[in-house]
């Protein structure tokens, strides 16, 4: 009875937890001449953050229309460096919001309107909203054209669904508005087993145990690579590496749900059916962020934190813990789905070992609980503020100062570096970190923290000076040091000086900086601000000429800034 009931309980938490249905008749395809074949999908877990929408291929070429899904208006436009680049926000009649990013421009009356609008601002990067009246759109209305633009790899369309009120994101391969050509299972790599005791400070303690690879048996089946039971403790949790493939396309993609079953009687499931951005950096909790960070798949903790939503767990007992006595044998069966309704499966047989794991309380370490702010120090040279929240479980942390690594030539380090949190900890919320030094005069405007990485050299982290300390706001837990970057970015024009470019739809340049990336960059053309569409990825600067050619020659200035405050320019002329 008691199996009944919790079977009962469960399918009502699955049915509660159910986003909202859409109807696929309401929607036509967000971009014209592409073969329906997509690079990234919904809910795949990146660094930080599950992706937020599809990324469509666009055979490596841009320029491709991109259409009103369905009828509505569009009520934002956004220009930036990086991100969605050049992004549009159809609100539709239906309820629900289109995002189109990475876009290589806008239909023309659109771009000049932006373009009048980032001339009047003097801003390279803006945000424009706009009500039902001024740009409605009917489905299959041209709205722009796919691009390479933002945090973009290469040329592709990213298309989301929200739902207007609420902002929710939608899974829409599931939803069945993209339907790309999939009959490929997901493939199950790996399972791993780690054994937990909760301290009574509150911090979970876990050793990690056995890991099995595995083999395929057919198209939908698996089975460990050792055919004897996994030998588990009294009480631990799974982890599996898993994957997804789909026709045409050689990408790795992220799965839609991941189901166990202990003894023919399901206890787990993970499930992506969609999140609001407040839910994005719970995706370090639903992986398990220590082998997520050194794995090209997708590494989910058949488990559940304390603290991450429900949403994402719409059956689960016990928060996912498998309790095994000595001697004790059961069946594990793990279902994997990707978001076509392909399935994989994997079943092995688990064993209760002998002994008991018992975690060793550090009596030195500061615990750290995830509803409560708290400052950390390192005598006076270090200070890191944690907000509440930004935590995803309790931690014992030792702050203390460790070697600063190698730096390049122009980069001084001008501090010891300091360990404020344990590696592989995760945070929903950055931690401001204050590293008090004696610093050169003439290096305090160049000053910035740095992290050291797991090679051992130095990261740009960046912050500023203040009142004998430079301060930055952070996610990254590697150890922190002050660093003086002192060299100039490097711009080289990509065409020549006085060239006729008559012929030319834009001028162009290449910013390049040592260190601490692009900031800002101006553009003046005859002493006048013009407006300018950075790509980081590539390093490009680009001004597309939107004013009629005069037959003239113009000056040229262009004014780049990196992240530790050096400036570089360059000037010259072209006849237009």
């Amino acid at each position: 009875m008691r199996r009944i009931l919790t079977t009962l309980l469960l399918t009502a938490l699955a049915a509660g937890t159910q986003a909202q249905t859409l109807d696929p008749a309401d929607y036509v395809y967000p971009i014209r001449g592409v073969d329906g074949t997509c690079s990234s999908n919904f809910g795949e877990m990146r660094p930080g953050h599950f992706h937020s929408g599809v990324d469509i291929r666009t055979g490596g070429v841009e320029g491709k229309p991109l259409v009103a899904v369905a009828d509505g208006y569009v009520s934002r436009i956004a220009v930036s460096p990086g991100g969605y680049g050049r992004a549009i926000y159809l609100t539709l009649r239906n309820g629900t919001t289109a995002v189109y990013g990475h876009l290589q421009r806008f239909r023309d009356d659109i771009e000049r309107h932006v373009a009048r609008e980032r001339r009047a601002q003097q801003k390279n990067s803006v945000n424009l909203f706009f009500g039902p009246g001024t740009w409605p759109v009917r489905q299959g209305d041209v709205i722009g054209y796919s691009g390479n633009s933002g945090s973009s790899s290469g040329p592709h369309l990213h298309f989301e669904i929200r739902d207007t009120r609420t902002q929710q994101l939608y899974n829409i391969v599931r939803e069945g508005i993209i339907r790309p050509a999939d009959s490929l299972p997901p493939q199950i790599v790996a399972v791993h087993y780690i054994e937990i005791d909760t301290l009574p400070n509150g911090i979970c303690a876990r050793r990690e145990g056995a890991s099995r690879s595995t083999v395929r048996l057919d198209a939908h089946r698996y089975r460990l690579s050792h055919n004897a039971p996994v030998e588990v403790g009294r009480k631990g949790y799974f982890v599996v590496e898993v994957t997804d493939r789909r026709n045409g396309v050689q990408n790795r993609f992220g799965i839609w749900r991941l189901t166990a079953w202990l003894d023919d009687e399901p206890y787990f499931e993970y499930r992506m059916d969609g999140f609001t951005f407040d839910q994005n950096r719970y995706c370090d909790a639903v992986s398990y962020y220590p082998l997520q960070l050194s794995v090209r798949t997708e590494a989910i903790r058949l488990a559940q934190p304390v603290g991450t939503p429900d949403r994402f767990y719409p059956l689960m007992a016990d928060r996912g813990i498998v309790r095994t006595l000595p001697g004790e044998t059961h069946r594990i069966r793990i279902e994997a789905e990707d978001d076509s309704g392909n399935r994989s499966n994997l079943e092995f047989d688990i064993c209760g070992r002998d002994g008991e794991f018992r975690g060793e309380i550090d009596s030195l370490a500061e615990v750290m609980r995830p509803t409560a702010a708290a400052t950390l120090r390192v005598g006076d040279r270090m200070t890191a503020r944690i907000p509440a929240g930004a935590l995803h479980e309790a931690v014992g942390c030792r702050p203390a100062q460790v070697a600063a690594p190698r730096t390049d030539t122009g980069i001084v380090a001008l501090s010891p570096a300091y360990k404020v949190l344990p590696d592989a900890t995760p945070l929903r919320r950055t931690m401001t970190v204050s590293v008090r030094a004696d610093i050169p005069t003439r290096l305090r405007p160049h000053a910035r923290l740095a992290r050291r990485t797991a090679k051992g050299s130095a990261a740009y982290v960046g912050g500023s000076w203040k009142e004998g300390a430079v301060t930055a706001s952070t996610y990254t837990v590697d150890p922190l040091f002050i660093v003086a970057d002192t060299v100039p970015p490097r711009i080289t024009a990509r065409f020549d000086r006085g060239a006729d470019l008559s012929q030319s739809s834009s001028l162009s340049f290449t910013a390049a900086d040592n260190f601490s990336g692009i900031a800002s960059y101006t553009l003046l053309i005859d002493g006048r601000w013009t407006p300018c569409d950075r790509y980081p990825m590539t390093g490009r600067l680009v001004h597309v000429f939107d004013l009629p050619a005069t037959r003239s020659t113009h000056t040229v200035e262009l004014n780049v800034r990196d992240g530790a405050g050096n400036t570089a320019r360059w000037r010259g002329t072209f006849y237009r």
